[in-house]
């Protein structure tokens, strides 16, 4: 018998098993803890709830490790492609020539959005949010394209699979384009993924987008880190609409809603934000640093802290080299840059943020990147969403697979009221 742990309920004792990961990790399995004592564990937030086995994503917070398929996410910024790594993913390995070629293909094949799709983006109010309408519109994908579902054959999913992740990319485009007033530009087979994307968002008729390699590679950086994350709340959410067997395009749209939250996806737009309150302020940064000490203030320093990492971000430290080589590539000089070097130094010394293990994440330069890029700020977040989705793919098509396979339905702990008797309408007291 394996490694168990004894817990001890009134005069009789209980064994669990316990579950080592590949990585040495190690979790109680709690699976018939109800059934066999009647009891249930309370964890707020899941933070120490493990929802399920995964091959696909490792992270470390203490040791500041990321990985995706065991490859560090190190290696994958400075070597690979967004497009490659999307495939590593979704299939479990690097591909071959002639499956990267492959993959390439079926992209590109399935890059055009169906025109009847542009009356959709033309009648959102202008006041709607990038995210509301980038999520509408992966809803839609399914009337569209009835014939797939989650039972579909193998060959089915790929071409589902590869479907949304070329089609998100061209209607993230095309619903800035249209938001701008400006001619649609439609997805090119003699450009790259990413380049295709820069080309769609920029391009017009009286100003052709030049590309450059320098910006191609740093949107698949940026891509690349956001790839996965293991079972943060959006991916947590497409595992759990898709535990109901719902197909692959709702399951995508339930996880960028649940990105569209500033605690999550829309921390890089937070991030703008404070920084652009400090420089008018006049770049004194102190009283929020000051309101980030206080418990009692609810105000949040955005970009720092991490509620897995506990030192580091992994992909801060490539953000940030990043961010520097496109803005001197581009010779631009961002004030905001310069605020938010200044507020890392700080807080880096800070007693209070070092006790409390408040380091920069990746929200806190991604904004800069973007911005350098040229990407409007009420874009980030879809940003961010196309960067999750070969990691929300892969994670949906993992549970799919999964012999172990339930229903997700977490149980609760009832504190209202013991039964009570319904009252008439004569009988209940005014307020």
């Amino acid at each position: 018998m394996g490694e168990t742990a004894k817990i001890i309920l009134g005069d009789k004792t209980y064994e669990l098993p316990v579950i080592t990961g590949s990585e040495g990790e190690k979790a109680i399995d709690i699976t018939k803890l109800r059934a066999i004592t009647g009891h249930i564990t309370y964890d707020p937030g899941f933070g120490n709830t493990g929802a399920c086995k995964s091959a696909i994503t490792f992270m470390d917070g203490e040791k500041g490790i990321l990985r995706y398929r065991g490859i560090p996410v190190e290696e994958l910024a400075e070597k690979s492609t967004f497009v490659e790594t999307s495939f590593l993913l979704i299939n479990g390995h690097l591909p071959t020539r002639a499956e990267l070629n492959r993959f390439s293909v079926l992209l590109n094949d399935h890059s055009l959005v169906h025109e009847d799709m542009q009356a959709f983006f033309t009648n959102f109010p202008r006041s709607a949010h990038p995210m509301g309408i980038l999520s509408s519109m992966v809803n839609a994908l399914r009337s569209f394209y009835p014939k797939l579902d989650g039972h579909s054959k193998d060959q089915d999913i790929v071409v589902q699979m590869t479907r949304l992740l070329s089609k998100v990319r061209t209607m993230a485009a095309i619903s800035y384009k249209i938001s701008m007033g400006h001619k649609v530009v439609y997805p090119r087979p003699d450009l790259s993924y990413c380049a295709n994307f820069l080309n769609m968002m920029f391009d017009s008729p009286v100003r052709p987008y030049k590309m450059d390699d320098d910006m191609v590679k740093a949107l698949n950086v940026f891509w690349i880190l956001h790839a996965d994350h293991e079972q943060n709340c959006s991916t947590s959410a497409v595992r759990l609409v898709g535990s109901a067997r719902v197909n692959l395009y709702a399951a995508i749209s339930a996880g960028i809603s649940a990105l569209w939250g500033p605690l999550h996806g829309g921390a890089n737009q937070a991030v703008i934000q404070m920084l652009k309150e400090i420089h008018a302020a006049g770049g004194d940064m102190e009283p929020f640093l000051a309101r980030a000490r206080d418990r009692n203030d609810p105000f949040r320093l955005m970009g720092f802290g991490h509620r897995v990492y506990k030192t580091y971000d992994p992909r801060a430290k490539i953000m940030k080299a990043m961010v520097h080589k496109v803005l001197a590539k581009l010779d631009i000089h961002d004030p905001l840059l310069d605020i938010a070097q200044k507020l890392e130094e700080v807080a880096l010394r800070d007693a209070y943020f070092i006790d409390h293990n408040l380091y920069p994440n990746v929200d806190f330069y991604a904004g800069i990147l973007l911005r350098a890029l040229g990407i409007p700020t009420d874009m980030f977040t879809v940003m961010f969403a196309i960067g999750r989705l070969p990691g929300w793919i892969s994670q949906w098509k993992e549970a799919q697979d999964d012999p172990d396979w339930k229903l997700h339905r977490p149980r609760q702990v009832y504190v209202g009221k013991n039964e009570n008797k319904y009252l008439y309408m004569d009988e209940r007291l005014e307020l």
